[in-house]
């Protein structure tokens, strides 16, 4: 007999575009094993022919590591592409239905920034395919930057519009926002949105050794770090004054730690800005600097994760929504922190203790500090596999849905 079992994810909200952000960030940490550990000395970024001449007269651990990459990159990647698009398709459906006009007339407008936020993640990790799995891509790599350019600009237009819309309705009518479910930190996904759309403009800058191309790239990923920033400052002091009133909105919990993804996206940005700066304007940086901006980065970090985890521990946030028959499509954001960590520790290490001489590269400290690294990666892996279970299987118990 047929099931009448309906997925959670059958509710749809914008909020799924995080699965795809979260598999998306995954794939990026793979590749982190790459850019920190295979050679690449003719460019700032590993390629085909780097990582196959790594594994071709490597030690057996790095034939491993390379491997465990190559395939993680490739599944994750995978698996970002597949949800971008279910999300996709599911939103289409969703715009014309009355639960979008609902969505359109409270907070909960600014989730549908999520879309945009996913999109650039996927084009960040299609160049990260690209540079793994295609052949001679630096041969072409300055034909693909303007690109680059111009992808990342059209999804920038389409985060604006979206924000130019919210911030024009709750501004310009009275009682359009309410302060008492500004609970949280979800109302900075517009932030989050725009810097990831920054980063990604950040690249060209970075690696393009075209005067223009750089100019420009390090101009509009300036803007949307600078419109990020203000936009996060602004929604975050007002979230504080709201949850010092009213207490953490307990299915929003996960938005605490936002900052946290936040921080790795401006942090790279700002780095590859450095990067940009002195191979095509002759800036230079000292690497003390680098060391000690990345341990500012992780600082912050470290304290929105502990605030974050006091908080969803004290509601019992994992025990109903991670661990037990309550699902909610926010519990998706708690993979962006762990990620966002992953990535974070891996630069500090290599692009701040070991340039500075503070680390000896893969020595025994700078493998502990590696692990720590891997643990946060091993456990989003699990929490991403665990989520989509929750929210995308079927089984024979009816998944209990929370209130709105």
């Amino acid at each position: 007999m047929a099931s009448n079992f309906k997925r959670p994810a059958d509710n749809y909200t914008p909020l799924y575009f995080l699965a795809s952000l979260g598999a998306g960030g995954l794939a990026v940490t793979f590749f982190m094993y790459l850019m920190f550990w295979v050679p690449h000395p003719d460019q700032p970024v590993p390629l085909f022919g780097d990582i196959t001449t790594a594994f071709q007269t490597g030690t057996l651990p790095m034939q491993v590591a390379i491997a465990v990459a190559v395939l993680g990159i490739a599944g994750f990647a995978i698996l970002n592409i597949k949800t971008l698009l279910w999300n996709l398709s599911a939103l289409s459906a969703f715009r014309n239905s009355d639960a979008y006009k609902t969505l359109t007339s409270t907070n909960g407008e600014a989730t549908l920034l999520a879309a945009p936020l996913a999109m650039a993640m996927t084009v960040n990790a299609l160049f990260i395919i690209g540079m793994v799995f295609v052949p001679n891509l630096w041969s072409v790599v300055e034909y693909l930057f303007p690109m680059a350019v111009l992808t990342f600009s059209l999804i920038g237009i389409w985060a604006l519009r979206l924000i130019g819309r919210y911030l024009g309705r709750i501004f310009s009518e009275a009682g359009q926002f309410s302060l008492a479910g500004h609970n949280s930190f979800a109302q900075l996904m517009p932030a989050f949105a725009l810097s990831m759309i920054g980063v990604g403009l950040s690249a060209p800058a970075a690696m393009s050794h075209n005067h223009i191309t750089v100019t420009i790239a390090m101009l509009l990923s300036t803007f949307f770090a600078v419109v990020a920033v203000i936009y996060a400052l602004f929604a975050a002091i007002t979230a504080v004054s709201a949850m010092l009133q009213h207490g953490t909105a307990k299915e929003a919990g996960p938005t605490l730690m936002v900052i946290v993804p936040l921080m790795t996206v401006l942090g790279i940005l700002s780095f590859r800005q450095s990067h940009g700066l002195h191979t095509s304007f002759d800036a230079h940086a000292e690497a003390s600097d680098g060391m000690m901006f990345f341990a500012r980065m992780l600082s912050v970090q470290i304290v929105f994760i502990a605030l974050g985890m006091v908080v969803m521990l004290r509601q019992g946030y994992f025990k109903d929504y991670v661990f037990g028959r309550l699902t909610s499509p926010g519990s998706y954001a708690l993979v962006c922190p762990g990620v966002a960590l992953t990535v974070m520790i891996h630069f500090f290490l290599n692009k701040g203790l070991v340039p500075a001489g503070a680390v000896d590269q893969f020595s025994l400290t700078y493998w502990a500090v590696t692990a720590v690294a891997l643990a946060a990666q091993i456990a989003m892996i699990a929490l991403v596999l665990r989520l989509n279970r929750q929210h995308f299987g079927r089984s024979d118990e009816t998944a209990v849905m929370p209130a709105e």
